[in-house]
């Protein structure tokens, strides 16, 4: 049976006290097992982009990159120079997580990347310029690109542009 007594949801702290059956009819998975892991394989990553969501045939017209861990110890190095370079988010310096329980990784810092959707703007010249949370709407950066862009190379001192533009 799928039905969980009102009693036994209610004493759950999380989905993960539960268990679940497997399609194949095997016996029950404890969901605590599948904690922090990701579903998908790199390799799978283009077909669920093509089949899934958005699906309907969709192919990214731009290079996708291998997944890598982007805080603690094991963090790719690209991203712990992101960070220290962009400490916090401009829009949003206090929030890390809403939940505590949600981090999912160790050797926890404040300028850690908090969620996926986090977004970072490097200018043309490779100078970390601004971070922005995950509800910043991407069409707002717009303003910020095109300030950058109008600087020109002088954005090499890795300063963010004067710009009114700039100020959120």
């Amino acid at each position: 049976s799928c039905s969980v007594s009102q009693a036994a949801a209610a004493a759950a702290q999380s989905l993960y006290a539960f268990s679940a059956r497997p399609l194949a009819g095997r016996e029950p998975v404890s969901l605590d097992s599948l904690r922090d892991k990701e579903n998908a394989k790199n390799e799978e990553i283009l077909n669920f982009l093509k089949y899934v969501r958005p699906g309907g045939g969709f192919e990214p017209n731009f290079m996708l990159f291998e997944k890598c861990e982007v805080n603690g110890a094991g963090s790719y190095p690209l991203f712990a120079f992101l960070r220290e370079a962009l400490p916090a988010p401009s829009d949003d310096a206090t929030e890390l997580m809403t939940d505590p329980k949600l981090i999912i990784w160790s050797l926890v810092c404040q300028n850690d990347v908090a969620w996926n959707f986090d977004k970072l703007l490097v200018g043309p010249d490779s100078v970390p310029v601004r971070r922005y949370r995950r509800r910043f709407q991407t069409i707002d950066i717009e303003p910020d690109i095109e300030a950058l862009l109008s600087q020109g190379p002088s954005c090499a001192s890795g300063t963010p542009p004067t710009s009114a533009a700039w100020q959120l």
